[in-house]
């Protein structure tokens, strides 16, 4: 549903009949263009807010929007457009509890856009963290707010489903050698292990350990502590679960 900006555009999944929804762009039609598609109970998600910050109001959590929000006919926002992150669209979904969504709004040749030779890169997408194959399941992910945004590099969410994420595809195994120092301090070795299609990037803080780690899809990275430490506490930095702050990890060692 394609308005002027503001508000922009929508979205609507699961319609029903299209024809006879509103083909009028005047500002007036706004609210009527988008409950035809409410009406139809359809899920219904704002599409990048934020995509021509000239305009005043386009990146604002405007009286239009939060008419529809109230209502429930808003139930999620395009938080990474291709290549567009709307940073502020994530605290709106966080604070308003309205679903996280990717998309790639593809208007060229996607080998033009995207440089597959990297691994990791592929189109902006939503993983839907569904019950089970089928649309209807889709469908209760969404309404539920169970997504992440995906783009390449970056993943975007709420903090309890990014970390469902990243807690499926990372694993830290047992240390697999201990070196000893002339000195006689002793350096445990482990293996960090993305067994997933995603990419992870990791800093460690504190202590005498590897502080950045980069974890490409279905890969193995070794990383190093002293024997003396018990955990180690970083941050998933190519994670977002606000806009200004990414998805805290602990492993303990053993």
């Amino acid at each position: 549903m394609t308005r002027r900006t503001p508000p922009g555009h929508f979205n609507a999944l699961y319609i029903g009949d299209s024809s006879e929804y509103i083909e009028s762009n005047d500002a007036s039609q706004d609210k009527a263009a988008v409950m035809k598609a409410a009406a139809q109970n359809a899920f219904i998600f704002w599409n990048h807010p934020g995509w021509q910050p000239g305009i005043a109001g386009s990146y604002d959590w405007i009286p239009f929007v939060n008419d529809l929000y109230k209502s429930k006919a808003l139930q999620g926002i395009e938080v990474i457009n291709g290549f567009g992150f709307h940073m502020k669209a994530l605290d709106w979904c966080i604070d308003k509890g309205l679903t996280v969504m990717g998309t790639t709004d593809m208007h060229n040749l996607v080998a033009h856009e995207y440089d597959f030779s990297k691994e990791y890169v592929h189109r902006t997408m939503t993983l839907v963290m569904a019950k089970e194959r089928t649309a209807e399941s889709i469908r209760e992910a969404l309404v539920a707010g169970r997504t992440v945004a995906w783009a390449s590099k970056i993943l975007a969410g709420k903090e309890e489903h990014v970390r469902a994420l990243f807690d499926a595809c990372v694993k830290l195994t047992p240390a697999f050698y201990t070196e000893e120092k002339k000195n006689g301090d002793k350096i445990n070795y482990y293996e960090l292990r993305n067994n997933s299609d995603l990419y992870f990037e990791l800093e460690l803080k504190e202590g005498n350990n590897t502080k950045l780690v980069v974890l490409y899809p279905r890969s193995v990275q070794q990383i190093t502590a002293s024997a003396e430490t018990t955990s180690l506490y970083g941050e998933v930095i190519s994670t977002y679960v606000r806009s200004d702050q990414h998805l805290s990890v602990n492993f303990q060692l053993k």
